[in-house]
């Protein structure tokens, strides 16, 4: 059985294939597994071992070229796919891209979501139902559903090499027990208030005398968000941001005792590596993005908004009726209100609660 995955997305998103793909490898064991995804999330499932291959879309190359060149490489990229005779061809976006190589793989099972394209309407052979509010992950297995193979586990995974281990080991072996944070995301509308952050770094630091070792992306736009919190912090945490890859990152959190930081990839690759997560939600809803806790086989976030808690993870969130929206600010202006003036205490009072 070969077998190809479509996804699409950000980092995030594509860890959370994983318990489709355990769940697929266990089913056909035998089974070659590819899984094709944009350029800068195959972290998320390289050594994977449930996983053949990784054939990377780099977009940002491709919207780069004219707009014929454009035309052609991607009608290439997606004709590929079809030398590879898969079996099933299963697209876990909604899209054109993920609808034209399905179609064009001709594969004799192909599942995904309806496309509003009429070029692309016989492009599935199985449609995927609608998110609704079920949790992403629970989303992502909707194939097997549809395929009526049983879901035995509902685990997210990641993967690192001894390199990296030895790295991180090497670097922190002084440190015997901390609280990392990673403060900032991609889309900084998902960030709390930097006073509030510097007062949670300083809480953790000076009172729970713990150390914090803060991590961010090699992103200028994170590393100056990270500079402004720091330059309210009264403590001296560790600042790694910019310094590891995510590889590293993984590896450095499997060893917290505590994780706390914002709806963003670092958040469920610390849910992944079973270490308790605190997470502020603000535009992003709970229901479909709150930490997965790998225990259990049912998420217990049954809101869009509000504190809410699944196993050993907890989401700090407003209950303001325009949460979640989706948007980038309010007014769009880069800014979510509904993150810029969280209770300290009752942050404190969680944080305390989950460490001890």
């Amino acid at each position: 059985m070969k077998i190809l995955i479509l996804k699409f997305r950000n980092i995030g998103d594509v860890l959370l294939i994983t318990p489709l793909l355990s769940n697929l490898k266990q089913y056909y064991p035998d089974s070659q597994i590819d899984v094709a995804v944009n350029k800068g999330t195959e972290p998320m499932i390289s050594l994977n071992p449930n996983v053949s291959n990784v054939i990377i879309y780099d977009r940002n190359l491709i919207k780069s070229l004219s707009a014929v060149k454009k035309m052609l490489q991607e009608i290439k990229f997606s004709l590929d796919f079809r030398k590879e005779h898969y079996d099933l061809v299963i697209n876990l976006t909604e899209g054109d891209r993920g609808a034209q190589i399905a179609w064009l793989s001709r594969s004799p099972i192909r599942i995904g979501y309806k496309n509003k394209n009429w070029i692309f309407k016989n492009a599935f052979t199985h449609h995927l139902p609608k998110q609704a509010f079920r949790h992403t992950l629970e989303t992502n297995l909707d194939p097997l559903r549809a395929l009526d193979i049983p879901i035995n586990n509902k685990k997210v995974e990641i993967f690192w090499d001894k390199k990296d281990e030895d790295f991180v080991n090497s670097q922190f072996s002084s440190v015997d027990e901390f609280i990392h944070i990673h403060p900032v995301s991609r889309w900084l509308f998902k960030c709390i208030a930097d006073q509030t952050m510097a007062k949670i770094i300083d809480y953790c630091e000076m009172e729970i005398n713990t150390k914090v070792i803060i991590t961010a992306a090699p992103v200028q736009a994170e590393l100056d968000k990270v500079d402004s919190i720091l330059s309210l912090c009264q403590s001296n945490p560790i600042n790694l941001s910019g310094e590891l890859s995510l590889k590293q990152t993984a590896t450095l959190n499997k060893k917290a005792k505590l994780f706390i930081g914002v709806d963003t990839a670092i958040m469920h690759m610390s849910a992944a590596n079973d270490i308790p997560v605190f997470a502020f939600f603000g535009p992003s809803g709970t229901d479909h993005w709150g930490p997965w806790d790998n225990d259990m086989m049912q998420s217990t976030y049954t809101e869009r908004n509000g504190f809410q808690i699944m196993g050993k993870h907890r989401v700090f969130a407003e209950s303001r009726d325009c949460q979640p929206c989706g948007q980038d600010g309010c007014n769009g202006n880069k800014v979510s209100d509904c993150l810029m003036s969280l209770d300290i205490d009752i942050i404190k009072k969680n944080i305390r609660e989950m460490f001890l």
